[in-house]
């Protein structure tokens, strides 16, 4: 299962153009992240927000993707976002990972909790990365800016889920 997170953005590496969405390097630290995580036995919450933020990652390259490919077809953006999830989920509960015993907090699957968490507030650090961008006239405020943000997010969100499952 881990080798799937692993290879496949490392495929998309090589087909990457140049203007990505997120760029690569935020989305091989989110890999390695969470890779890492997962080796050292860390919750399974904190492992779901890095597979929720390489998630959000491989959402936006394969939209890029499609972008610069001009294949579109009617509801391409929520198939694509819908389909990672499925694929994800799906993946997940035949390995085993989820719905097992006593693996809850608050009530919820602590994976697919993290999971949605993680997903989120990397979509909001990318969605505040590009507006900042936008309001400082189409330029990041600090260099890695684009790197930083999204990745910082995961790490606060890590550290908030490290001290409520400790």
């Amino acid at each position: 299962m881990m080798v799937f997170y692993i290879l496949i953005p490392l495929f998309g590496l090589l087909k990457a153009s140049f203007a990505q969405a997120i760029c690569p390097v935020c989305t091989v630290t989110v890999v390695a992240a969470m890779g890492l995580s997962r080796w050292l036995g860390v919750d399974d919450t904190i492992a779901g927000v890095w597979i929720g933020g390489l998630t959000v990652s491989l959402i936006y390259w394969t939209m890029d993707w499609l972008d610069g490919k001009k294949w579109r077809f009617p509801y391409d953006r929520p198939a694509v976002i819908i389909g990672y999830y499925v694929l994800i989920y799906f993946s997940l509960y035949y390995s085993n990972f989820v719905h097992l015993s006593g693996n809850k907090l608050w009530g919820i699957d602590k994976l697919l909790l993290g999971i949605l968490s993680g997903s989120l507030v990397f979509w909001g650090a990318a969605w505040l990365y590009h507006y900042l961008k936008r309001r400082n006239d189409g330029h990041a405020y600090f260099p890695f800016q684009k790197v930083v943000m999204p990745v910082s997010a995961l790490l606060i969100l890590s550290a908030i889920f490290y001290f409520i499952t400790k």
